[in-house]
């Protein structure tokens, strides 16, 4: 199951007592853009959130918080991935992308130097990107660094333009402890969106660094 694979991909780093303390605060970062089923493989899928929040708690995290700034509305992504009753269940704090804490952040980089980042991604003691991996059409192929995309507000649709660069920035600029891949079902085609069952292929395969 995507619950066991995860639980078993961080025993293999050590436990995740190598990545959270007690009493930290646990930022867990899914991709929970879409209007779309865990079956369509357009978000991470709900029970590796839900393995990733046990585990962090389980190691005595004082909060662990759920949030993504969505591409579609996020009250529909939230429920219909998912993710918003996996993550509650299993303890976590799940919020919505709130433009009033947008506050700039400086990535220091090439081409995203200084860029409007929600507070709630900063104001944590651990930050866990947990993406899932699936075509996108202006990328090829999202694994890991465009998942931080949805730290971030503004206009991010500019950084599609030269996104090689944009997602080595926003990595190189914004600190993740551990990075969490969902590639228990992958969408091979028509992404980021999907829809369609026929471009999803089932490798129940969790990736972890």
């Amino acid at each position: 199951s995507p619950y066991e694979i995860t639980k078993r991909v961080i025993q293999e780093l050590g436990g995740m007592g190598n990545f959270v303390s007690k009493q930290d605060i646990v930022m867990v970062k899914p991709n929970i853009g879409w209007n779309r089923t865990a079956e369509q493989a357009a978000n991470t899928n709900p029970e590796v959130v839900r393995a990733v929040i046990e585990m962090a708690l389980n190691e005595g995290a004082k909060k662990v918080i759920v949030m993504d700034n969505t591409c579609h509305t996020a009250q529909d992504t939230y429920r219909r991935s998912g993710i918003s009753e996996a993550a509650k269940k299993a303890g976590a704090e799940v919020r919505f992308a709130d433009e009033n804490r947008l506050v700039v952040h400086d990535f220091k980089g090439t081409r995203v130097k200084k860029w409007l980042v929600f507070k709630d991604f900063l104001e944590v003691d651990k930050f866990i990107n947990v993406p899932i991996l699936k075509h996108h059409g202006s990328a090829s192929l999202t694994i890991g660094m465009k998942n931080l995309y949805g730290v971030i507000g503004g206009r991010r649709g500019k950084l599609h333009r030269n996104m090689g660069m944009s997602i080595a920035d926003l990595a190189a600029g914004f600190k993740t402890d551990l990075t969490i891949v969902d590639a228990y079902r992958i969408l091979k085609r028509n992404g980021p969106i999907g829809g369609r069952m026929s471009d999803v292929e089932l490798k129940k395969t969790v990736i972890a660094s």
